[in-house]
């Protein structure tokens, strides 16, 4: 699948693969397979319990309905936009401006669920997700999200994108980059990958602006005049003090 960039509220862009119409399936299928066995059980175990014909129809309409309509609702807005299909998927909801999803965005998404997945069953979310440049369904994009990989098939280690040696024979200048974490680094090392292939405004600032926020974490009393030099080092550092 492409990928697609968004920039964050720090105006840093970040890069991510789009999750694809197979991952987006499967997420569903593995959603809709929990939902299907628990409710199963539930009511297997309702009827070895004696319950009443009138009690059960309730029982399906009030509680195992719901539950089945609104789970996938619920789970995003307080999953951080992963359902238990997503994370086992490791694919989440994100906003396409950068901003963090709000419950309303998730609302939005699911009332367009009843006509992108269970009226068509599947066919529009499908077609739509197929031929969109970003990934979209019908409700993505009234939404305005979309649905990434937290991890890209084709990622690299961070040791294998920096092949140094070790303390023996690198001489670590920031000791505290051993106090980042992966995450960071990858984020950093993207930053300067795309400033280095598209030098403009926006990456130049993004530059900045990580730069800045590295040397607070590192506990600098200021950011060193050449950032790009600055964030090369730091990243070294990282991968020798942690290897």
């Amino acid at each position: 699948m492409p990928n697609i960039e968004i920039f964050t509220a720090q105006n840093v862009p970040i890069e991510y693969e789009l999750a694809g119409l197979r991952d987006r399936c499967l997420a569903f299928l593995l959603d809709f397979t929990i939902i299907s066995a628990v409710l199963i059980i539930l009511l297997i175990g309702l009827a070895f319990a004696g319950v009443g014909e009138t009690l059960m129809i309730y029982t399906v309409y009030f509680v195992f309905i719901p539950i089945f309509f609104f789970y996938s609702l619920a789970m995003e807005i307080f999953n951080d936009g992963q359902s238990v299909g997503k994370l086992a998927l490791k694919i989440k909801v994100v906003r396409l401006s950068g901003d963090e999803v709000t419950p309303n965005d998730y609302i939005v998404r699911w009332m367009f669920r009843m006509i992108d997945i269970y009226f068509s069953f599947g066919s529009i979310a499908s077609m739509l997700v197929g031929s969109s440049e970003k990934g979209q369904r019908m409700g993505d994009i009234v939404a305005n999200t979309t649905v990434v990989r937290l991890q890209p098939r084709h990622q690299m280690a961070l040791t294998d994108l920096l092949k140094i040696g070790t303390t023996e024979n690198y001489q670590v200048k920031f000791q505290d980059a051993r106090k980042l974490n992966e995450d960071d680094m990858l984020l950093l090392k993207q930053v300067l990958e795309r400033h280095q292939r598209f030098e403009n405004d926006a990456h130049k600032q993004a530059v900045i602006t990580i730069a800045n926020n590295i040397a607070m974490q590192l506990n600098l009393e200021k950011t060193p005049v050449n950032k790009i030099d600055f964030l090369k080092t730091v990243l070294r550092d990282y991968v020798v003090l942690t290897r």
